[in-house]
C-alpha cells in the first residue's frame, strides 16, 4: 500500500470522528477512499487566514490532518501563483512536503500529541535561508541548483518544533532592493495580493504575499534594511526584526551580514510571537549569538497582553511620519493609530527627536557584500556553483539590474572588519544607538512609533515617485528590535503598517504594545484577489 494511500485512509478516519463516514472501494486491485457528508459534518475546514491555533484546534478536533492542510494550501498555489493575479512567489515547492505531513499524522494518531509548537504548519521560507533538501538561490539564476549541505539554523528549528517547509519563496536578487521583488532565478515580478500591480516591497516580498494570500500559515523572511518589515506593511502581515544576536544568522545568505536579521512574517502578532519563540536563541555557529548565552530565556508568549498599552508612553518621531512626500493618507492613518493608541491606554509623548539621525555625517552601511557572500560560498564546499563574486559577475547568470551594483562590490577588499567604511558605520551605528537610547531614557518611553513606510506600494516598475521607507533609518545601525502590525489602509485599498522600535533585548515589552495594538484596532483582512476555493 503507498503511502499516500495510506496518509488518505487515516484521514479518512479522521474525519469520520468528525462527522464523515468512510466508503473504500477496491478497483483494479487498487483501493480507493471516497467520503462523503454524513448528517451533522462540519465545514470543510478554511485555510484562507487560517491561524496555527485555528489549524492545532482543527487537528486535536478530528477535523484535520497536516496531508489535508498542505493540500489546501497546494490547491491555493495552483489556482493564484502562476494563475488568475499570478503573484509568482514560488521558486521550488517541496516536493516531500505531504510526505513529512504525513509522517506528522502518524506520530499524531499513535501519541495523541503534537511534536512541538508548530506541528504540521506549513512555512514559507525566503529563498536565502539554507535547506539541506531544496536549493538555495538567494534569487539569483548564479546559485540555481545549489543545495547547501545542512539547514540554517532557523529553518533546523522550525523542522524540529514540527513546521514543514512547503515552498522556497521569491525574493529580490541577492536581497540588494528593498523596493521590489525581482531576479533572475524566477521570471518576472513577485505581486501584492491586495492589487497585483503594485509592488510586494522589498527582498522578502515573495514571502509577504505569500502568507498574505494564504499559501503557507507563516513565513520567515530576512530584514537588512527593511525586508522584514517593509514587505509585511504592504501586505498587512506582522513583521519582526530582533535585537542583533538574538536570532542566529546561520546559514541565511549575506548581504551585509553585521546588519543581516531573519524572522518571522504572519498575518498576526500571535503567529508571529509562536514562530519567534522557535527561533530565538543562542546558536554556537553564529558568533553574534553569544550575547544572548547568558541572558534569561524569554516567554515571549506570555508577553501576548491585550492590556500591555495601558500604562505605556510612546513616543512619535514626526521627522519620519511627516518626511518630505509622505502620503497623506497614511499620515492621516498615522494620526488615527495614535487616537487608537491613547484610548488603549498609551500616553503619546508627541514629539520626539533622535538629533543623530541629521548629525551623523557618513555612512552606517559598508560595502562588505563580496566579502560575506565569499565566506557563504566556501561554507558550501567543494559542489558550491562559485567561490567568488567576480565569478558569478563573469557568469552573466544575474538580473540586468543588479550587475552594476555587482561592480560596485567588487573594489571591496576585506577583511570587512579592518575596512574603513565599515568601521566608520560600526563607530556612527554606536553613535546612534546611544542617541536612542538617551531619547528613550530622558522621555521614559518604552518604544519609539512611526509608519513602516511614509507611502502605500508603488505601481510595479514605478522607482520614481517617493518610495517612503522609514525601516533603514534606525534599527538595523543600531542593532535594536522592531516590530511592525497592519496600521490600516488607504482609500484604495493598499494596507499601511505601524513600526515600534524599543532598546536592546526589549522584544517582550514591543510583543505587548503591538498585540494590545492589534486586538484592539483589528485591521488585518484577506486580500481580495485570492478568495478562497470553491
Amino acid at each position: 500500500m503507498s503511502r499516500a494511500v495510506r496518509a488518505a485512509i487515516d484521514s479518512s478516519t479522521r474525519l469520520h470522528r468528525g462527522g464523515w463516514k468512510v466508503c473504500l472501494i477496491m478497483v483494479t486491485g487498487l483501493l480507493l477512499v471516497a467520503c462523503e457528508p454524513s448528517a451533522g459534518a462540519a465545514d470543510p475546514f478554511d485555510v484562507v487566514e487560517a491561524t496555527i491555533a485555528d489549524v492545532h484546534e482543527a487537528m486535536r478536533a478530528g477535523q484535520l490532518t497536516a496531508v489535508e492542510l498542505v493540500q489546501a494550501y497546494l490547491d491555493r498555489i495552483e489556482a493564484y501563483d502562476k494563475h488568475g493575479p499570478a503573484l509568482n512567489t514560488v521558486v521550488t515547492l517541496n516536493d516531500g512536503a505531504l510526505d513529512r505531513a504525513a509522517e506528522l499524522d502518524s506520530l499524531f494518531t499513535a501519541t495523541g500529541a503534537f511534536t512541538g509548537p508548530l506541528h504540521g504548519i506549513p512555512v514559507v521560507v525566503k529563498d536565502n535561508y539554507d535547506t539541506g533538501d531544496l536549493p538555495t538561490s538567494a534569487g539569483s539564476a548564479s546559485l540555481l541548483g545549489s543545495v547547501p549541505p545542512d539547514d540554517a539554523f532557523q529553518v533546523r528549528r522550525v523542522r524540529e518544533a514540527g513546521g514543514i517547509v512547503l515552498f522556497k519563496s521569491n525574493m529580490a536578487e541577492f536581497a540588494f532592493s528593498p523596493y521590489e521583488t525581482v531576479g533572475s532565478a524566477l521570471p518576472g515580478y513577485s505581486r501584492n495580493p491586495y492589487d497585483p500591480t503594485r509592488v510586494t516591497a522589498g527582498s522578502s516580498g515573495g514571502t509577504a504575499a505569500a502568507v498574505a494570500a494564504s499559501f503557507g500559515t507563516v513565513g520567515l523572511g530576512t530584514d537588512t534594511g527593511n525586508s522584514i518589515r517593509g514587505p509585511s506593511a504592504h501586505q498587512a502581515l506582522v513583521g519582526i526584526r530582533s535585537t542583533m544576536g538574538l536570532t542566529s544568522r546561520d546559514g541565511i545568505v549575506p548581504l551585509y551580514l553585521n546588519r543581516d536579521i531573519g524572522g518571522p512574517m504572519a498575518r498576526t502578532v500571535t503567529d508571529a510571537v509562536i514562530v519567534f519563540q522557535v527561533l530565538a536563541g543562542h546558536d554556537a555557529a553564529d558568533p553574534a549569538t553569544e550575547a544572548a548565552r547568558d541572558r534569561d530565556e524569554v516567554d515571549y508568549l506570555a508577553h501576548l497582553d491585550p492590556e500591555g498599552l495601558r500604562g505605556s508612553r510612546l513616543g512619535v518621531l514626526r521627522t519620519l511620519s511627516n518626511r518630505e512626500g509622505a502620503d497623506p493618507e497614511i499620515i492621516e492613518s498615522f494620526e488615527e493609530a495614535l487616537e487608537d493608541l491613547r484610548s488603549a491606554g498609551a500616553e503619546i509623548v508627541d514629539s520626539v527627536e533622535v538629533v543623530e539621525l541629521d548629525s551623523i555625517s557618513g555612512t552606517f552601511f559598508c560595502p562588505r557584500f563580496r566579502w560575506d557572500l565569499e565566506r557563504y560560498l566556501e561554507s558550501l564546499g567543494p559542489g558550491a556553483p562559485a567561490s567568488t563574486l567576480e565569478e558569478i559577475a563573469r557568469g552573466g547568470q544575474t538580473h540586468p539590474t543588479i550587475r552594476g551594483r555587482i561592480q560596485s562590490f567588487m573594489a571591496f577588499e576585506g577583511p570587512a572588519d579592518d575596512h574603513p567604511s565599515c568601521q566608520e558605520a560600526e563607530a556612527n551605528g554606536a553613535t546612534l544607538a546611544a542617541g536612542v537610547r538617551r531619547v528613550l531614557s530622558e522621555a521614559e518611553l518604552d518604544a519609539l512609533i512611526f509608519p513602516t513606510w511614509a507611502n502605500p506600494p508603488r505601481l510595479i516598475g514605478d522607482l520614481n515617485t517617493p518610495d517612503g521607507n522609514n525601516s533603514y533609518q534606525l534599527s538595523p545601525p543600531t542593532g535594536f528590535p522592531s516590530i511592525t502590525v497592519p496600521m490600516g489602509y488607504v482609500s484604495v485599498g493598499l494596507p499601511v503598517g505601524l513600526q515600534f522600535l524599543g532598546d536592546a533585548w526589549s522584544e517582550g515589552r514591543l510583543i505587548e504594545l503591538v498585540y494590545a495594538y492589534e486586538q484592539a484596532t483589528g485591521h488585518r483582512r484577506a486580500p481580495t484577489a485570492t478568495p478562497a476555493l470553491p
